[in-house]
């Protein structure tokens, strides 16, 4: 009963923010914080379905579509708490609520199970919420990076249309961008030193792809922060260097989990 009422919120709150978006409010309209009470409601029912999906014995599940799920329900939290705070990520939004959405929905058709044991400590479970952390809000840097992709490339041929009332300036949407890369910069930093120190045996695991590839990607990140700090860089730059990090990041931590518990039966 939980996952269709969260999805129809989720779906809600979508269809009030766009109408904040994209036309004109009156007296007769959604007001522009309603989507956000909405969205929060169907974050705190979400929130309830992952805790009795993934805590329900006395082992942790996170299998394929349930960390998806609680990947996109973290990227929801994240923009829309941003949002009630006043931080310029409504049209984010417009991304992160159909995305948890479409979470909910996959997480309760396919319930699959991968089970991380309670009685190996706190290490484990530290690494994992660090990487599920990292790659959301990481997620949420690659969101910005095609907004800030197309904004430019809308500004550059002379043809903004309505992004230019929808859209920050381009330089908030840079900032913001940067932000988000460092704190998820931040959290893979400490996923690969925690999963360094508390896996003991990366081969046994099937981790060693994913590794490598989660030391590319923070080495790709890396340099976009230098880029940005030692030369300026902007705008397309930024956007293709943090879509690249993003994309290695998929590939480590869902496209590994896919081949290995999909495809392979292996969990």
């Amino acid at each position: 009963m939980l996952n269709p009422l969260s999805i129809a919120l989720y779906l809600a709150a979508t269809g009030l923010l766009s109408w904040c978006l994209f036309f004109n409010t009156g007296n007769n309209h959604p007001k522009p914080r309603h989507w956000v009470t909405t969205a929060f409601a169907a974050i705190a029912l979400h929130g309830l379905l992952l805790h009795q999906s993934t805590f329900a014995g006395t082992d942790i599940n996170l299998g394929f579509f349930n960390a998806i799920s609680l990947s996109a329900w973290l990227i929801a939290l994240t923009v829309v708490s941003a949002s009630a705070l006043r931080q310029p990520l409504d049209n984010l939004a417009l991304f992160a609520l159909p995305l948890a959405a479409l979470g909910v929905l996959m997480s309760a058709l396919y319930p699959g199970v991968h089970l991380l044991p309670r009685e190996q400590g706190a290490g484990p479970e530290l690494h994992v919420a660090t990487s599920l952390f990292a790659y959301s809000i990481l997620t949420i840097a690659a969101l910005q990076s095609v907004l800030l992709a197309v904004q430019e490339h809308r500004l550059r041929h002379h043809h903004p249309g309505r992004l230019r009332h929808i859209l920050p300036p381009l330089q908030v949407q840079e900032s913001l961008l940067i932000q988000f890369v460092a704190v998820g910069f931040a959290l893979l930093s400490l996923s690969l030193l925690s999963g360094f120190m508390f896996l003991e045996d990366l081969f046994a695991q099937h981790l060693v792809h994913k590794t490598v590839l989660s030391a590319i990607a923070w080495l790709v990140f890396a340099v976009l922060l230098l880029g940005r700090w030692r030369f300026g860089w902007r705008g397309p730059r930024l956007a293709r260097w943090s879509l690249s990090g993003f994309s290695l990041l998929m590939l480590a931590y869902f496209g590994s989990k896919l081949v290995l518990e999909l495809l392979l039966d292996r969990v």
